[in-house]
């Protein structure tokens, strides 16, 4: 039995940068919602400090969630935010409660 995942990205563009990493992430929640395994897929900004996004996701197991890893628009993401993005850091979690 698959195990579901859930993963927290946090993500914090340059401030110069912020409504361009914000445009780009964006741009990933409606393929990503309809990718296979993905139960939930929400984008936050930081009240405080608006360079700072976090991704909230749920998926049906972590295999699914590298077939996300690896999909074409998140390759995009990538190309599009290069020397954007001052730090991403990500967790795998387990749901324990």
């Amino acid at each position: 039995m698959n195990t579901p995942l859930t993963i927290v990205a946090r993500i914090q563009a340059n401030p110069d940068q912020t409504e361009r990493v914000k445009d780009e992430l964006s741009k990933l929640i409606s393929p990503t919602r309809a990718e296979a395994g993905c139960i939930q897929y929400d984008l936050h900004q930081d009240n405080d400090n608006p360079a700072v996004f976090v991704f909230y996701e749920n998926w049906e197991s972590r295999e699914l969630w590298q077939t996300h890893m690896n999909s074409p628009h998140l390759k995009a993401y990538l190309e599009a935010t290069e020397g954007a993005v001052a730090e991403f850091t990500l967790h795998e979690m387990t749901q324990t409660g």
